[in-house]
C-alpha cells in the first residue's frame, strides 16, 4: 500500500517537471544532494537581528524600533487577509467572517502589545532619542492607509467636516481630503509638516493606485449590499463590529494614551516627532471614522469613542 502511494506520488512529479522542461530523474538527484532547511535560513534570522540601526546611544531607541518593526509586520498579516476577502468573487459569510476573526485577532495583538511602548521605556531617553527621528514619524505607515482603503470606501475616510459633501467628489478628490492629511497640518498656519510633504512624496501614488483597484472590492463595498436584519448574518455582523472599534477607536486610543504618558507634559504639550497634531489627530471621537456604518445605529455613531476617551484617558505626569 505504501509503494502504491509512493508511486502515485511520483507519478505527480514526474506530470509537474515535465511542464517545465525538466528531467523528473534530474530533479529527484538534485533534491538528493540539497542540504536540510534550517529555522534560521528560512526565516533568515541572521538579516533579521541586523535590521535594528540606532541613532543614538540610548538602549531603549532599539525597543522603539523593534516594537515598530514588530507591528508592520503584523500590518501585513492584516492585508494578506483582506487581499482574500477583496478578491473573493462571492461574498461566502462564514468564509468572510473567518478572516475578518483572523484580523480582529492581529488587531487584538497590536493593541495590547502597545504596552512595550508605555511601560517598556524609560521616558528620560525617550524624549532624547526621539528628537534624532526628526520628522520621522508613525503617521508614514503607508501599509496603515492600505488597511483603511481595503477596509472601507474613500468617502469613509474623508475628514469629519468635509463627509457631508464629500458624496460627489471623485476618488481622487475624496484622497486630497482624507482625514489623515489634516492631522499632519501645523495647527496655527494650517500648513503640511515637513512629514506630509516626504510621505505624499514617496507614496501618494501608490496609494490613488491601492485606492482605485480596492474602489469597488473592499471590504465595506462588498458588506453594504447584504441584508444585516438577517439573522443568519449575525456571527459576520459582531466581527465586522469589532473590527471597526479595534481599528477605529482601541488602535488609536493607545496611541494617544503613550502620547499622552510621553508628550503631554508640563510645562508645555510637546509636538510628536513628526509635528503632527496629535491631540486632535488620534481621539476617535474628533475623526468619526467608521468602516462600516450598516452594523451601527446612528446613536452609536454619534457618541463614536466618546466613552473610550473619557474613560481611559491617561492622566499626564
Amino acid at each position: 500500500m505504501q509503494e502504491q502511494q509512493i508511486l502515485e506520488q511520483l507519478k505527480r512529479l514526474e506530470v509537474k517537471y515535465e511542464a517545465t522542461g525538466q528531467d523528473l530523474n534530474s530533479y529527484l538527484e538534485g533534491l538528493f544532494e540539497a542540504d536540510f532547511l534550517n529555522y534560521w535560513d528560512y526565516i533568515h534570522l541572521d538579516t533579521l537581528l541586523t535590521l535594528q540601526i540606532k541613532r543614538t546611544t540610548l538602549p531603549d531607541e532599539e525597543v522603539f524600533i523593534i516594537y515598530h518593526q514588530v507591528t508592520e509586520l503584523y500590518f501585513k498579516l492584516i492585508l494578506l487577509e483582506l487581499e482574500q476577502l477583496a478578491n473573493a468573487t462571492e461574498v461566502n459569510p462564514e468564509f468572510f467572517r473567518e478572516r475578518i476573526v483572523r484580523v480582529n485577532r492581529y488587531f487584538e495583538t497590536l493593541i495590547h502589545s502597545f504596552k512595550v511602548m508605555m511601560n517598556g521605556m524609560e521616558p528620560t531617553q525617550f524624549m532624547k532619542f526621539r528628537m534624532a527621528l526628526l520628522p520621522a514619524s508613525g503617521f508614514q505607515s503607508v501599509q496603515y492607509r492600505l488597511i483603511e482603503l481595503a477596509c472601507a470606501p474613500a468617502l469613509q475616510l474623508v475628514e469629519s467636516e468635509s463627509r457631508s459633501h464629500a458624496n460627489n467628489l471623485s476618488l481622487e478628490e475624496q484622497l486630497e481630503k482624507i482625514y489623515w492629511r489634516k492631522g499632519a497640518t501645523v495647527l496655527a498656519t494650517g500648513k503640511k509638516t515637513l512629514t506630509l510633504e516626504r510621505f505624499e512624496e514617496k507614496y501618494n501614488d501608490r496609494i490613488l493606485r491601492f485606492a482605485k483597484k480596492y474602489e469597488h472590492i473592499n471590504l465595506g463595498f462588498k458588506m453594504s449590499s447584504l441584508d444585516w436584519k438577517s439573522p443568519e448574518l449575525e456571527p459576520l455582523k459582531m466581527q465586522l463590529r469589532e473590527l471597526d472599534e479595534q481599528a477605529n477607536i482601541h488602535w488609536p486610543l493607545a496611541h494617544f494614551h503613550s502620547a499622552m504618558r510621553y508628550l503631554n507634559k508640563p510645562p508645555a504639550v510637546i509636538a510628536a516627532t513628526g509635528g503632527t497634531n496629535w491631540q486632535r489627530y488620534l481621539p476617535p471621537k474628533f475623526q468619526k471614522i467608521i468602516f462600516f456604518p450598516f452594523v451601527w445605529t446612528d446613536e452609536e455613531m454619534d457618541s463614536w469613542g466618546r466613552a473610550g476617551v473619557e474613560k481611559n484617558t491617561v492622566k499626564p505626569f
